[in-house]
């Protein structure tokens, strides 16, 4: 695909899905004494999340686990649209979709392993981390120079705001002091 087509298709997307371990973390599983689950997400990618958000474009988890820590990071993050311990992506992406009347063309998704490859394979702009699974990488549209927990979110928000607006002016939101507030996409 063409630099000007890939921006075109960045421009109508209207939806951006994240899986989570793999690329909203680093994937390591990690457990306390105890046996609980602990999670470790990058600060940054919430700012893009949030950022994408306030702009209008829909953000939905899918995520094959589910954990405490990660119900309370899409909590403040103000993630709407949020399926955990999900078995089947794609039907549940095709069942939110249809609620919000929207085309496969205008999604885009981030994935690292062969459980989103039937998602990545059929939306308008897939997205692997740098270490994603070699098969991944090779069927996404984009290979992100960002490792998994290391801002791969933050970079697909990236290219996905900078295909409708200026960057720099996206950012200005975030420089507000309620940014901060996991209500403030509802507030602008």
């Amino acid at each position: 695909m063409s630099s000007s087509a890939l921006n075109a298709q960045k421009e109508k997307i209207k939806l951006v899905v994240f899986d989570v371990d793999g690329v909203l973390t680093d994937g390591t599983l990690s457990y306390s004494a105890s046996g609980e689950a602990v999670k470790h997400f990058n600060v940054k990618d919430g700012v893009g999340i949030k950022l994408l958000q306030t702009y209008g474009v829909d953000v939905a988890v899918i995520s094959a686990k589910t954990s405490e820590p990660l119900t309370k990071r899409m909590s403040d993050l103000g993630v709407k649209h949020f399926f955990p311990a999900t078995t089947d992506k794609l039907k549940v992406l095709l069942e939110l979709m249809s609620v919000l009347g929207i085309q496969l063309d205008e999604v885009a998704y981030a994935g690292d392993d062969v459980i989103d490859l039937k998602v990545m394979q059929k939306v308008g702009v897939s997205f692997a981390p740098s270490d994603a699974f070699w098969m991944v990488k090779k069927y996404a549209t984009l290979e992100l120079e960002s490792a998994g927990g290391k801002g791969v979110a933050r970079e697909v928000c990236d290219h996905i705001l900078s295909a409708k607006m200026d960057l720099e002016e996206a950012y200005i939101k975030a420089m507000l002091p309620e940014f901060e507030s996991k209500d403030f996409a509802k507030l602008v």
